[in-house]
């Protein structure tokens, strides 16, 4: 299936629409949304990808998202994912962006944060395995299990991600 993405300069500037399988071959920078989920407690979703995936199979993250099509904001983007990978609605706050240089191909990657306040379904064909982890757990997680390398870039950015939703200061929306 294709999926189209704005293919983005080192400024995050469009310079056109491209297929996203290409934009990561040709190492062209395009655009990610991810979401830090949190349930009403202050615990963060932390899921397994399924070991049939083409990206990081296997591996635990703590970010929700994908990329970012064409047309759409990061915050649109953020959204749509929390449905269709968890099968929740639910408002996303905008928190940070950087070029993540990533370990499939460089992208700016948007991060969000919502609290989920209804059950979540995973979509299997996303989410392997999925729980509610304390700080804490998700501190001792992020040493003894593999996680996606970009979430772990995205903490080392902002390590007050682990933090409660109250802690992490809210910066303007991204312009598109």
């Amino acid at each position: 299936m294709t999926e189209l993405v704005e293919r983005v300069d080192e400024e995050d500037r469009v310079l056109g629409v491209v297929d996203r399988d290409e934009a990561i071959r040709q190492g062209w920078p395009h655009r990610v949304a991810t979401t830090v989920c949190r349930d009403p407690r202050g615990r963060v979703l932390v899921h397994r990808r399924p070991e049939h995936v083409s990206r990081f199979p296997g591996h635990y993250d703590w970010l929700i998202g994908g990329g970012v099509a064409a047309g759409e904001t990061y915050q649109e983007a953020a959204a749509r994912e929390l449905e269709e990978e968890l099968g929740v609605r639910a408002p996303v706050r905008f928190l940070f962006k950087f070029l993540c240089r990533g370990a499939i191909s460089p992208y700016w990657l948007g991060v969000h944060r919502a609290v989920l306040t209804e059950a979540v379904t995973p979509d299997p064909s996303e989410v392997a395995w999925h729980g509610w982890l304390t700080e804490r757990e998700l501190r001792e997680a992020l040493r003894r299990w593999l996680f996606v390398p970009d979430g772990v870039e995205a903490l080392r950015r902002r390590p007050d991600l682990g933090a409660p939703p109250a802690a992490i200061p809210s910066p303007a929306p991204p312009r598109s």
